[in-house]
């Protein structure tokens, strides 16, 4: 009895080995260095690949039957609701936590030197949960999702040259319909899942391959304490799984997911919205060149992004958050800035200066005018930090990129609670 316990620990902790070194530096166990939030959204991952394929059982993906299969889930005394609820609010969740994890590893310098591409798969793995939100959005096929993913791939019609059939190969065809579904259902269930899972892994290999989580740079000389992976790791990675578990098992036994009416193609809701993670771009649109507001600024964001560890060599402190005080005062000076001169903007392009109608010119006077002035913007911002704050390049990148981001979470906001019927602002 006594071998045969011993034969479970040692298969344990050599399966917890393969993720994990015999010994991790102990101050990587501090919670507020990473709030679990890595761990967080693998155990959502799992959750939703669970829930997911227990769902299969029951959900059929024809337009005449997907409506009709969500609404039995609920039958009483059946598990199918409550499964379709932790997927939905498990989904969401998932959004948010992979953007904050995004944030951590931004603001306390996790992604340069040998984490620098590391920061690209992670990157990737955001796009890929976004993407597997949106297509699992249209599987009730109720009013809300049929009309939120008919504005979403509406818009991909701005994209210059391919816009139009990228919209077309999307939804099978020229309107939302059976072809739109299946081709959804294919992506949600059979591509993301696979992609999501290989580079997920691959993610976590490479956290491991470069030592583990980030930590403060040693300047004592004396060597940094280590301690053992089981139970000092492994009892806390158990706990902020339990932790997320619960709080989505608890709000999925009190909250239901949304279920509107069935998809009605001929009776659009006032005012049509796409799903919430999509308002901040929804509302760009309203106020920029379309081709600009679709295609032009997320590329050049994503560029930035792409770009943002192999362009400052001289980073904030590694394993502090905002590199310090003073980056942190930079941070919050420059988010009130950002959210501030977006609510404003926002203002006075909605009371003044939208004009109905179009124009040979504009795409010069609401796409390529607005776009450089708001890159000139952050690039005065930058110049400020650096010169009067007196801040390090690093310091002066992460009040940067507060600011903008400040400013598309300001976006998000106005779009899904400060935008009424026609999409007129409402407060």
């Amino acid at each position: 009895m006594a071998k045969s316990t011993e034969n479970r620990s040692l298969t344990f902790s050599s399966f917890v080995f393969h993720l994990h070194p015999p010994k991790v530096h102990a101050e990587t166990l501090r919670f507020t260095l990473s709030f679990g939030l890595g761990g967080m959204a693998a155990t959502l991952v799992v959750l939703l690949l669970v829930t997911g394929l227990l769902q299969l059982l029951s959900y059929s993906p024809q337009i005449d039957q997907a409506y009709l299969s969500i609404q039995q889930m609920y039958q009483p005394g059946g598990l199918g609701g409550f499964i379709r609820n932790c997927h939905y609010w498990a989904g969401n969740l998932l959004v948010v936590i992979t953007f904050f994890h995004f944030l951590r590893v931004f603001l306390t310098t996790a992604f340069t030197g040998p984490r620098r591409y590391n920061w690209i798969v992670g990157l990737a793995l955001f796009l890929l949960v976004v993407f597997a939100n949106f297509t699992g959005y249209l599987m009730p096929w109720d009013q809300l999702a049929y009309w939120a993913v008919t504005i979403f791939t509406s818009m991909l019609s701005y994209i210059p040259v391919i816009g139009s059939e990228l919209m077309t190969l999307l939804r099978g065809g020229q309107e939302v319909g059976s072809e739109t579904l299946a081709t959804f259902y294919a992506i949600h269930t059979g591509i993301i899942p696979v992609l999501m899972v290989v580079l997920l892994l691959y993610h976590f290999w490479m956290v491991r391959k470069a030592g583990g989580l980030i930590k403060q740079e040693n300047t004592s000389g004396v060597a940094p304490a280590r301690i053992t992976t089981h139970p000092h790791l492994v009892a806390r990675e158990v706990a902020v799984v339990c932790l997320i578990l619960s709080i989505i098992l608890l709000f999925s036994a009190v909250i239901d997911a949304p279920l509107g009416a069935e998809a009605n193609p001929g009776q659009s809701p006032n005012p049509a919205k796409a799903a919430w993670y999509f308002m901040g771009l929804q509302e760009l649109l309203l106020h920029l060149y379309p081709s600009f507001a679709i295609c032009v600024v997320p590329l050049l964001v994503l560029f930035f992004f792409i770009r943002l560890p192999f362009g400052v060599k001289e980073t904030p402190a590694k394993g502090v958050w905002f590199g310090g005080r003073k980056g942190a005062l930079n941070a919050a000076i420059s988010g009130i800035a950002g959210t501030g001169l977006t609510f404003f903007t926002v203002l006075i392009d909605d009371t003044f200066l939208i004009r109905k109608g179009s124009s040979q010119l504009s795409w010069l006077w609401r796409g390529l005018v607005p776009t450089i002035g708001c890159c000139l913007i952050l690039v005065l911002l930058y110049f400020i930090l650096v010169r009067i704050r007196k801040c390090s390049a690093g310091e002066a990148q992460i009040g940067v990129v507060s600011c903008f981001l400040c400013g598309a979470a300001s976006l998000t906001v106005i779009g899904i609670w400060l935008r009424g019927a026609e999409m007129a602002l409402v407060w």
